[in-house]
């Protein structure tokens, strides 16, 4: 009798990434070096998709929608797995229990608080102080209401006792130019795109979010430190990837091998440090808990400021 032709190995084509954001930023940056390195254990091509749009919405759907045979990945944020599922509106939102299998947590970005050089401030305790002093006169922008930033403001809000004044821009790009400008005097923003403008002086950190000091700002404490948790959890932005759901286990193992090996090349972690980003990896549980942890944390925000979205958000 002949035998049965066994199952072809997976990979045997290129794989799809859906970046749901542009080109540029650094879940683009993130994602471009994460599926370069991982071609080598595949043995296929990983190529970036960038499908942006609605808050993230259009690429997730892209993902959601996608045959589940391992082809198509994507790169999910807190905003995309965590944020979106609380506050986009029922008829629009994914549900990450419901159309994604974790794959793998891939990294962590760390959060600057910064202020306008004007203010005069240079530590937590002064810019505390101030705020306190000048309730509601002191403006911070986010990339839109609802946005991870617009919780951050209120999270920050709540948790320092004071009340900085919320402005909700397009993006995140127009938030950075509106404190550069003096148009707002207090910016919360991922520590790779404030970098330069800390270096040069044109903002001054007065705090940041990550799990332990950035080494190029030791003398900044971290939110942990000052004994603020939440928050700093909270402004402290990861990325994972996900599968459409019902993507078989042994391909999803696969996927998550070729990712945590791709995260172990020490080229990898030079490029990933460089941009300021903390590579993670291990089991796909360990993504599926940060995505759960993330979303009690903007429900709990929801609930207790009571936040009203705009129609159609």
């Amino acid at each position: 009798m002949p035998a049965h032709a066994a199952p072809a190995p997976y990979p045997q084509r290129p794989i799809r990434l859906v970046v749901p954001f542009t080109p540029g930023g650094s879940t683009d940056m993130v994602a471009r070096v994460v599926a370069d390195a991982m071609a080598a254990p595949l043995g296929q091509s990983v190529v970036v998709d960038n499908r942006a749009g609605g808050s993230g919405l259009a690429g997730a759907e892209a993902v959601a929608r996608a045959p589940a045979d391992g082809y198509t990945l994507g790169l999910g944020t807190i905003s995309t797995l965590a944020a979106n599922p609380v506050l986009m509106p029922p008829s629009s939102r994914l549900d990450p229990a419901r159309d994604f299998v974790s794959v793998v947590a891939l990294a962590s970005i760390p959060s600057v608080f910064s202020v306008h050089p004007a203010l005069g401030v240079h530590t937590f305790g002064q810019f505390v102080a101030l705020a306190r002093s000048r309730p509601g006169q002191l403006n911070i922008g986010s990339s839109g209401v609802g946005s991870i930033g617009h919780l951050i403001v209120l999270r920050m809000n709540a948790a320092l006792k004071i009340q900085l004044h919320h402005i909700p821009y397009k993006g995140q790009g127009p938030v950075v130019s509106s404190v550069l400008s003096g148009e707002t005097q207090v910016l919360s923003d991922q520590y790779p795109s404030s970098a330069a403008h800390v270096a040069s002086g044109r903002l001054i950190p007065f705090a940041v979010a990550a799990q332990q000091r950035l080494p190029a700002l030791p003398q900044v404490p971290t939110l942990r430190e000052l004994g603020h948790e939440g928050l700093n959890s909270l402004a402290i932005t990861w990325f994972g990837l996900v599968a459409p759901r019902g993507t078989p286990a042994a391909v999803v193992q696969t996927l998550n091998a070729a990712a945590n090996a791709a995260l172990a090349d020490p080229a990898v972690q030079e490029k990933l440090q460089a941009m300021g980003v903390q590579a993670l990896g291990g089991s796909p549980q360990r993504l599926q808990e940060m995505m759960e942890e993330s979303e009690r944390t903007v429900r709990e925000i929801v609930q207790e400021q009571r936040i009203q979205l705009p129609a159609g958000r």
